[in-house]
Formats: structure tokens, C-alpha cells, sequence
């Protein structure tokens, strides 16, 4: 019971954090994922053992270039193919059966792109058109949420087929398929509220965070047990670190982002 407690009272904090800065301006939330980026950043350098701090230099650089500076949508675009060829050369790496030992080089590639890169796209989702569509990252995150509650809801009342023993033992098909229908229930429960995207649109948004948002969830999981480590810091208390927090939405960011780039292609 004490650590329900704390776990509940821990995730309450991060949630009016997340919250606060989303609803208080569009500078308090990007300085929030610039500081939650760093101390991804930490902890997946802690994990996969990388020496010094340049990763820490370059991934500001970088922030700061595409959040402040980079307008053009060329770079853009190059950064978040950059961004997702990463990210499926690391699902390739989540379901190789050989281990996998990373050199300096595809480290530094690995923690800048797929954490930096990750943070930079979900700081970069809510603007449209030079404003700042509050409701729209917020609802990304309750898509997350849900489907992560739910997940462990269904998970522990009806789980019985492993989804993945090898990395993550405790998650079921079944805790994955209900915390997809709830994350769906969500969305069509939000689209009436941001009308920025249509029910449709929300349905699709929803399926690809979740989807991605497993696979980033799986892929931190097989990091840390490659390292040998139960989370990947302590700063939350009950939850672990910063990243076991953001494991799913960094990876998801880029994806996202693409998504809906799209809807506003074709639409």
C-alpha cells in the first residue's frame, strides 16, 4: 500500500508538471523537454556507458537550432528522417536474438538522435502555423497514459500470453490490446475537444502512438536489461527515472510527428 502511495503521489507531481508548463506558455513547456532531454540523456549514457559530455553539448545545439532557429522545412524533414532511420535500426537491434555490442560512434548516433532527436520532435508537435495547440500535445499525452495504465489494468486481470518474455516478462498481449482499445476510447473522446484534427485523424494518431510507444517501452527495456539495471535512475520515486517515464514518447515523437505532417498534406 505505501508504495501505491508513492507511486501515486509521484506520478500526480509529474502529471501537474507536465501540465503546468503546457497550459502556463510555450517557453515553460520547451524548457521542460529541454531539461527532461538532459536527464534522458543522462541516464541512457549511464546505461550504455558513454564517457564525457558531449552528447550533452551536442544535443542543446541541436535543440536549440530546430526549436529557435531552424524555420525551413528541409532541415526539418532530414532531421526526423535522420530521427525514425534510427529509430528502426534500433528495432532491428530489439529483436535480434545476437547481442549487440555498440562502439563510440554509434552510441553518440544512438543517444543524440533517438533520445535528443525524440525530445526535439515532442517539443516541436504543438506548433502549427506560429501557435502553440495546447490541447493537442495534451492529448498525446493521455493517449500515452491511458494506454500505459490500461496495459497494466488488462495486463494483470486477464494476462496470459507473454508479449515479448525475452526483454519484458511481465507485459501480455492482452494488457497490449486493452491498453490499444482504451487508448482508441480516448480519442474519439477527445477529438470533439481539438478540432485541429478530425475524429479520423485522432483514431490514426492514437493507433501509431501506441504502437511506437510499445516498441520504445520494449526497447528501453532490453537497454536496461542488456546493462543489467532494474530503471534507468531514480529520481522518481516508485517510477524510476526520467526516461523509464518518457521511454514511449520519445520514441513515438518522431512518428508523430510525421503523422501529422501528413494529415496536414493531404488535408
Amino acid at each position: 500500500m505505501k508504495e501505491i502511495l508513492r507511486r501515486a503521489l509521484t506520478g500526480a507531481v509529474y502529471v501537474v508538471l507536465l501540465m503546468g508548463s503546457i497550459f502556463l506558455s510555450s517557453d515553460a513547456f520547451d524548457f521542460l523537454f529541454m531539461v527532461f532531454g538532459l536527464a534522458c540523456l543522462y541516464e541512457f549514457k549511464r546505461i550504455v556507458r558513454i564517457k564525457g559530455y558531449y552528447i550533452f553539448i551536442a544535443y542543446l545545439a541541436l535543440w536549440w537550432a530546430f526549436i529557435y532557429i531552424v524555420k525551413e522545412s528541409f532541415p526539418i524533414i532530414m532531421l526526423m528522417l535522420l530521427t525514425i532511420t534510427v529509430d528502426l535500426a534500433l528495432l532491428v537491434f530489439l529483436f535480434s536474438k545476437k547481442q549487440k555490442h555498440f562502439n563510440t560512434v554509434q552510441k553518440f548516433i544512438t543517444a543524440v538522435l533517438y533520445i535528443g532527436g525524440g525530445c526535439i520532435f515532442l517539443t516541436m508537435i504543438p506548433y502549427k502555423n506560429n501557435e502553440f495547440a495546447k490541447f493537442l500535445i495534451m492529448g498525446i499525452f493521455i493517449l500515452i497514459w491511458v494506454n500505459d495504465t490500461f496495459a497494466y489494468l488488462v495486463g494483470r486481470t486477464l494476462g496470459r500470453n507473454k508479449l515479448y518474455s525475452a526483454v519484458s516478462p511481465k507485459k501480455t498481449v492482452e494488457g497490449s490490446l486493452g491498453g490499444f482499445i482504451f487508448a482508441l476510447i480516448a480519442a474519439y473522446i477527445l477529438a470533439p475537444y481539438e478540432t485541429y484534427l478530425s475524429l479520423t485523424q485522432w483514431m490514426i494518431l492514437a493507433t501509431v502512438i501506441v504502437v511506437a510507444g510499445s516498441l520504445g517501452d520494449l526497447l528501453e527495456s532490453k537497454f536496461k536489461r542488456m546493462s543489467g539495471v532494474k530503471d534507468s535512475g531514480a529520481i522518481l520515486p516508485g517510477h524510476g527515472g526520467i526516461w523509464d517515464r518518457l521511454d514511449s514518447l520519445v520514441f513515438a515523437a518522431p512518428f508523430a510527428y510525421l503523422t501529422l505532417n501528413i494529415f496536414s498534406y493531404v488535408s
